[in-house]
């Protein structure tokens, strides 16, 4: 197949890419910059100079594609305070995308896991929708826009990615973790540390993605998810070894000052299931998972950094 993927040069699609060239599809990325350019290029694949912004661009380089992988947001203006504007703009790029994608043709876009309601289910599986006030309510318009893409003859999908999508070179929350625990010296959790997270390797991720075009039905719901739910006392105390820094809990009075914005996802107990995706797709974790992951070391080596701590 001709695949259009945007968000091409970013920490997933840096392994989407090698993944769909790897299974003989000829691959088109979305490069802003001279860098995200040459990066794409890099990796096998042909670019497209623009931004999720510019609409006719999406559009167009969707009517010369099979499938899509949409993985571009707005992070720019997220952080900055404006959340639902980046969510709007998201909206437009899949409308975009789906209204040059020939009938027939796939399209699968990233959301998250992390704030499902599990009404009673634990772990949470792909049929739990996001809890009221959620952190991954805002999903909610993207996937909506999305899955309408049914209606028009397209075969859309929506893969949830794990709160933590880890291997070497992720700048993400484990290695901002990484980051508080060097500058506080102490790798921390908040309470007993209980809570638990989802994680998956960033080239399990990629394989899912594949998966998703190739072969999902339309409307499916997929998890990226390979440990269900780590215990954030777990990866404190991983990452406490291979600093050589104690490993104690934070008092919930501290909790804010000590983490930061990650205060809020340390908090949420988030058990995810992905045996619903397993059996759809055949898909099956090969990668290491996230504690034998730190375990190898390169979290830890010098230049290794957190792009949010």
């Amino acid at each position: 197949m001709r695949v259009f993927v945007t968000g091409a040069s970013g920490w997933v699609g840096s392994a989407v890419v090698p993944e769909l060239i790897g299974a003989g599809h000829e691959v088109t990325g979305l490069a802003r910059s001279d860098a995200s350019a040459a990066a794409v290029e890099a990796r096998g694949a042909t670019v497209v100079r623009g931004s999720v912004e510019d609409l006719d661009v999406l559009r167009e380089a969707a009517a010369a594609a099979d499938a899509v992988v949409h993985l571009a947001f707005r992070h720019d203006i997220a952080f900055a305070g404006r959340f639902d504007d980046a969510v709007a703009s998201d909206v437009a790029a899949i409308e975009a995308l789906g209204s040059g994608l020939p009938s027939g043709g796939a399209i699968a876009i990233a959301a998250g896991i992390l704030g499902l309601a599990q009404d009673g289910v634990v772990p949470a599986t792909e049929r739990a929708l996001p809890a009221p006030g959620g952190v991954s309510e805002a999903r909610n318009p993207p996937n909506d826009a999305v899955f309408a893409l049914a209606e028009h003859g397209l075969r859309p999908s929506v893969v949830r990615l794990s709160p933590t999508v880890h291997g070497e070179g992720d700048g993400g929350f484990v290695s901002s973790l990484i980051d508080i625990a060097r500058k506080q010296g102490v790798s921390g959790y908040p309470g007993d540390g209980a809570s638990r997270w989802p994680t998956v390797h960033v080239r399990d991720a990629a394989r899912l993605f594949r998966l998703a075009i190739e072969a999902a039905p339309a409307g499916s719901m997929l998890h990226a998810v390979a440990d269900e739910g780590i215990p954030v006392r777990d990866i404190a105390a991983a990452i406490g070894r291979h600093l050589d820094v104690p490993v104690r809990s934070i008092p919930a009075e501290q909790v804010d000052e000590h983490f930061g914005f990650l205060a809020m996802f340390l908090r949420i107990d988030g058990p995810t299931s992905s045996a619903l995706t397993r059996e759809l797709t055949g898909w099956a974790p090969r990668e290491p998972g996230l504690l034998e992951d730190l375990n190898q070391g390169h979290y830890f080596a010098s230049g290794a950094g957190g792009k949010w701590g």
